[in-house]
Order: structure tokens, then C-alpha cells, then sequence
């Protein structure tokens, strides 16, 4: 790992905060999706976003100073990744992720991470999922855009997992089905449960059904932690889970996994896992922090103390590996035959 050797490398992190709201004020103001039509002026992106011209200069300045967009002769235009991943309805488009859940529900609390650190916090400022699904917008806007987020390491995922002889899937803490639609998608033979709160289950339902697999996705509403879950699966995914409950229901997790798995069945976990030497990947370490801004509870997931806790349950053939680069692992084991 390379140390910073100067104050300008300092400057880029703690400032990094302001390119954060620039990206989300471009999605909010669908600049990336207004480009999408070719190179504009900032005249012309303002009257398409509602904003005065001076403004959209200065945010689409911000914006090619982060290379999200270029800018020739006074033209602007989408950067490469930002046309394939922030444009609106683009196949790999993950923007209202950003925009409503990263910004919008998580980059505020952020605000209480030096009293999460030492346990100062008042009640009211932490909350689990279970009471914050509880109402019924704050579920939808995390769920549906955790869906947007989520379809890209779904894809990810059925590339690296054989479920072709699986015939049963449960997903714990499945959200709206992101993983499960598209694992069924891949293997026609898979039928899949997915365990999440009500609110979450009854848009999940809705997403199900656009996409034809009601007759073999199916809910199990309730509490992850305390539902029963079905038992014999062939596999059994945790996306996300662990990051977002106390550490210590972590071991209480994976024994269970272990006990609904059918003999031969695999345990995957996806999540934020940084390595077992704690000097990086930045964004998994940096979602990490996050997280216990909201669970102060959670643990530092590394790849070391995964590995060793599938095998003290039981599980074979245990891997962890990188899923999204540099900021998500893979965590793979199997219940013996």
C-alpha cells in the first residue's frame, strides 16, 4: 500500500466530500441522462435541468474536474462511465442508487459517525432495519433504489456460481428480489425464497411479477433474524446482511445457513470485506465506516475472519474472493454431502 507523502493527497479526502454532492446533484438534475443526447453547452443543459446557466457551468466544471463529464470548445459530454452507469434506463444504469439511497438516506448520518465511534449516541439516532422499514417510504426509497444497485453484482454473481443442478434458492434479507430474479433468470431449474420485512416483501412481490417468475419466486415476510426459514435449500445467499446487524449475530447467521442448507448446498456471502492486513479496499473500508454510523454495532468485516468462521461451522470448500472490485468479497462454503 502506497502512504501518503503530501498535503495535496491530504486535501483530495478531506474535500472528497464536495465531488460526492456534485454527483449527486448531477443525478438529481438528470445532467447525465440530458448529455445522453450529445455534447451541450451549459446553457443548454441548464434550460433542460431548470437551472440558470452560471449554475449548471459551475456544477458541469465540478463535474469535468472529476472526469465524469469532458468539455471541448464549451461542449460538454458524458465521460464513458458516467454514459454507461448514470444515464437514466441505461442497461447498467445504478444512478437512483446513488442518488436517493447513498445520498439521500445514508450521506447524513454520516453527520453522527464521531458519537457512533464512542458510543455517545442518543437512542433515537440509531435504529435497525426493522424499525426503520417500518415506514413505509423509507422502505420504498431505500428498496427501490437498492434494486438499481443491486441487479450489477446480481449479474456478477450467476458469472460466478454454478446453481445449474440447484433447485431450490434462499435469499435472507433478499430485498426486492435484485439476486433472485436474476439467478432464476440464469438457471431456468431454480425456484427461490426471499425472507425480508413487509413493506420491503410487498414491493419485492411487484418486481417479481414484471419480471414473469411469480410462479417461482416467491415472499416470506418478516424479521431475517427472527423468521423462519425454509429448510433443504440447495443455496443460500446473504447480499449485504452482515453490514447492517450487530456483529455479534454474525456466528448465530451461519449456523443457521448451515442447518436450512440441503447436504452439498452452498452458503454465499456478499458484503463489504476488507483484507485481513486492515489496508483496504478503501470503499469497502469506507462503507464499513458508514455503516456504523447507523449500526455502531456492526463489525469490520475482513477475509481472514470469514474464511475461518464458515470453517468452524462446518462449511467446505471455503473461498473469499473479490466480487465488485475494491469494494465488495465473495464469501463461498459448502455444507458437507
Amino acid at each position: 500500500m502506497a502512504l501518503l507523502t503530501t498535503a495535496e493527497e491530504i486535501s483530495d479526502i478531506a474535500f472528497g466530500f464536495m465531488g460526492s454532492k456534485a454527483l449527486f446533484a448531477a443525478l438529481h438534475y438528470g445532467v447525465f441522462t440530458h448529455l445522453a443526447a450529445g455534447p451541450q453547452s451549459a446553457e443548454q443543459v441548464g434550460e433542460a435541468a431548470g437551472l440558470p446557466a452560471e449554475r449548471a457551468r459551475t456544477l458541469l466544471t465540478a463535474l469535468a474536474s472529476l472526469g465524469l463529464v469532458s468539455v471541448e470548445d464549451g461542449a460538454f459530454a458524458n465521460a464513458p462511465a458516467a454514459e454507461a452507469f448514470l444515464v437514466r434506463g441505461a442497461k447498467y444504469d445504478f444512478g437512483d442508487y446513488l442518488r436517493l439511497q447513498v445520498d439521500r438516506q445514508m450521506y447524513g448520518l454520516l453527520d453522527q459517525i464521531e458519537p457512533a465511534l464512542n458510543n455517545t449516541l442518543p437512542d433515537e439516532a440509531t435504529a435497525s432495519y426493522a424499525q426503520w422499514f417500518e415506514d413505509p417510504e423509507e422502505a420504498r426509497v431505500y428498496s427501490e433504489s437498492q434494486h438499481a444497485g443491486s441487479l450489477g453484482p446480481a449479474r456478477g454473481l450467476a458469472k460466478l456460481v454454478d446453481l445449474s443442478r440447484a433447485k431450490s434458492f434462499l435469499d435472507v434479507g433478499g430485498g426486492t428480489g435484485a439476486f433472485a430474479i436474476t439467478l432464476c433468470k440464469t438457471f431456468p431449474e431454480l425456484e427461490a425464497t426471499v425472507v425480508d420485512f413487509p413493506n420491503v416483501a410487498r414491493l419485492g412481490r411487484a418486481y417479481v411479477e414484471d419480471a414473469g417468475l411469480s410462479n417461482r419466486i416467491q415472499y416470506v415476510d418478516g424479521n431475517a433474524l427472527e423468521t423462519e426459514w425454509p429448510a433443504g435449500q440447495d443455496a443460500i445467499l446473504m447480499s449485504y446482511l452482515f453490514s447492517g446487524v450487530p456483529g455479534e449475530s454474525h456466528a448465530g447467521l451461519i449456523a443457521r445457513a448451515y442447518d436450512t442448507l440441503a447436504p452439498g448446498g452452498a452458503f454465499l456471502l456478499h458484503d463489504f470485506v476488507v483484507d485481513a492486513e486492515r489496508t483496504g479496499p478503501k470503499l469497502a473500508a469506507l462503507w464499513q465506516l458508514q455503516h456504523t454510523a447507523f449500526t455502531p454495532e456492526a463489525r469490520s468485516l475482513d477475509d481472514a475472519w470469514l474464511a475461518e468462521s464458515l470453517g468452524e461451522a462446518g462449511f467446505e470448500d471455503v473461498s473469499v474472493r473479490p466480487m465488485i472490485p475494491g469494494m465488495t468479497m465473495l464469501a463461498m462454503g459448502r455444507r458437507p454431502d
